[in-house]
């Protein structure tokens, strides 16, 4: 064979390679895959209203009328039968507003639409029976003759349940000494709770801190495990409190009213 000869078949044999390559990755560019886009939702104050009713409606005790807010974070994720491909997560990833996720991490549990809404709810019922249990606990209430309802429409699963438990808080007490659990400011937060108190992680916090910053958070509630993943892309003018308990959340923010060393991540 002459080297012309040679020359010009390994030029053939470079171009169906190619060829292939290129084949390939259009493909992978084009296939599903098994994550979900997510970016920052939409904030709600628990001492506030929600579609026109109040987050929390106490009978049977007096209540007092807060000046601060305490709003619980979302995020707002591509649905379970989206078709996420190679440019949605390389978008994602190099995104400060948005977060590619497993897919499995964002919807643990059902394969349909309603299965995911009755998953959550279901959490989310737990999570604020809870919420009541470890509020009452921590004011040394007998919850007998008081009753405590939360109502949030369109938001399922369990990480308001700090913010709702400090919401109570701040109804039937305040701070203990006339003033308000949030010292009057704008605070956010996201954590799940449990009737004893503890508070337990929960995902997607640097989206809930921009959605919390954008809504006028100026102290951020995060549970003490996600204390790095927050600082990610931290707002500016957002400070952050790591929590493991309700009892730290509460000595977070009487510090943070006095003065007084407040913990950071």
């Amino acid at each position: 064979m002459s080297p012309s000869s040679a020359l010009t078949r390994n030029r053939v044999v470079l171009l169906v390679c190619a060829a292939l390559v290129a084949a390939l990755l259009a493909a992978a560019a084009l296939a599903p895959l098994p994550f979900s886009v997510a970016h920052p939702g939409a904030t709600v104050d628990v001492l506030g209203e929600d579609n026109g009713e109040p987050v929390i409606s106490v009978s049977g005790a007096e209540v007092r009328t807060p000046e601060g807010e305490l709003r619980m974070t979302t995020i707002m994720a591509t649905g379970p039968d989206a078709s996420i491909r190679l440019p949605d997560v390389v978008r994602g990833y190099f995104s400060d507003e948005q977060a590619v996720l497993p897919r499995a991490s964002v919807y643990p549990v059902g394969d349909t639409t309603e299965e995911i809404r009755e998953h959550n709810a279901e959490q989310m019922t737990a999570s604020q029976n809870a919420a009541v249990d470890a509020a009452l606990a921590r004011l040394e209430i007998d919850g007998a003759g008081l009753t405590i309802d939360l109502r949030l429409e369109d938001v399922g699963g369990p990480s308001a349940g700090l913010l709702f438990s400090l919401g109570i808080i701040d109804l039937l007490e305040g701070d203990g000494q006339g003033g308000d659990v949030t010292g009057g400011r704008v605070v956010a937060g996201t954590g799940t709770i449990d009737a004893q108190g503890a508070v337990g992680s929960v995902g997607g916090v640097p989206l809930k801190t921009q959605a919390a910053r954008r809504d006028g958070a100026e102290v951020f509630l995060v549970p003490a495990a996600e204390c790095g993943e927050a600082g990610q892309n931290l707002p500016d003018g957002l400070t952050l409190i790591p929590v493991r308990t309700l009892d730290d959340a509460l000595t977070g923010l009487r510090a943070l009213e006095s003065g007084d060393a407040v913990p950071s991540c």
